[in-house]
């Protein structure tokens, strides 16, 4: 992309992003080697007990702060579980529990080692959506948010959500720009999350959205629909968005299965 430093792509689903050695924060380098080998059966014993601080320093030749660093996300997307005095434990030996784990853009950009910021463009109450939406969300009319989102200081993603009009005066008392929005379904509004459905095509920019990304206007883009959905199946949340392909990929793992 003319006059675009080229950085390095954040993972939309979280399975080995792979990125260039040095180009990725060490601490990030080292939470996908524990995450890869791991799923290999490694680094843990029978229990499913990660080796320890020390030994993982030793084992990857680097400080107990960058391990504890590259430890504490796997914790907090519910790979791992710590217990007090007794270590780091494996939640599941089973790799489908915790691969392509659902965040939202500013958990991803900031697990990817940028800042996450956005810019308003959009926000309030409208029954002007098409029928997808309605029939979506089960509402006829919706709370809507589009914002324009940063990686550090570069626009690099257009995000329209509609949520169910309980949910959007809710949001509506929050700061829309630095909000963590799973985490404040989940721990503020008492809305667990059950799953998310993604479909992703590709798209080409428009004049809006190509001047709001400083891109030309037909510029290939990635584009995303995600409905969650809470533990009774009641839908959160639907997104649109678009993205610059420069900076996100999707991984996934495929088995095999044999007869």
């Amino acid at each position: 992309m003319t006059g675009r430093t080229r950085k390095k792509p954040v993972p939309l689903s979280a399975a080995a992003p792979g990125a260039a050695a040095g180009s990725v924060p060490l601490h990030i380098q080292i939470r996908e080697s524990i995450r890869r080998q791991v799923r290999e059966g490694e680094l843990i014993d029978k229990t499913g007990r990660l080796m320890t601080e020390a030994e993982l320093g030793r084992h990857f030749g680097v400080s107990r702060v960058t391990i504890r660093n590259a430890i504490s996300p796997l914790v907090h997307e519910g790979m791992f579980a710590r217990t007090r005095g007794r270590g780091t434990f494996l939640r599941s030996n089973q790799p489908e529990n915790w691969v392509g784990r659902l965040m939202g853009f500013s958990e991803t950009i900031r697990d990817a080692g940028y800042q996450a910021g956005a810019k308003v463009l959009q926000q309030g109450m409208t029954n002007r959506h098409d029928a997808d939406v309605r029939e979506q969300l089960r509402e006829r009319a919706v709370w809507q948010l589009k914002r324009l989102r940063f990686a550090d200081d570069t626009p690099i993603a257009i995000e329209h959500a509609f949520y169910p009009p309980d949910i959007g005066l809710e949001l509506e008392t929050r700061d829309l720009t630095s909000i963590i929005m799973y985490s404040v379904f989940e721990e503020e509004l008492g809305h667990p999350i059950k799953e998310a459905k993604q479909t992703i095509s590709a798209s080409l920019a428009d004049s809006t959205s190509a001047k709001l990304l400083g891109v030309k206007a037909g510029s290939p883009l990635l584009a995303i629909e995600r409905l969650t959905l809470g533990t009774e199946g009641r839908p959160l949340e639907l997104l649109r968005s678009v993205y610059l392909p420069d900076y996100f990929r999707l991984s996934i793992s495929l088995t095999r299965r044999h007869p």
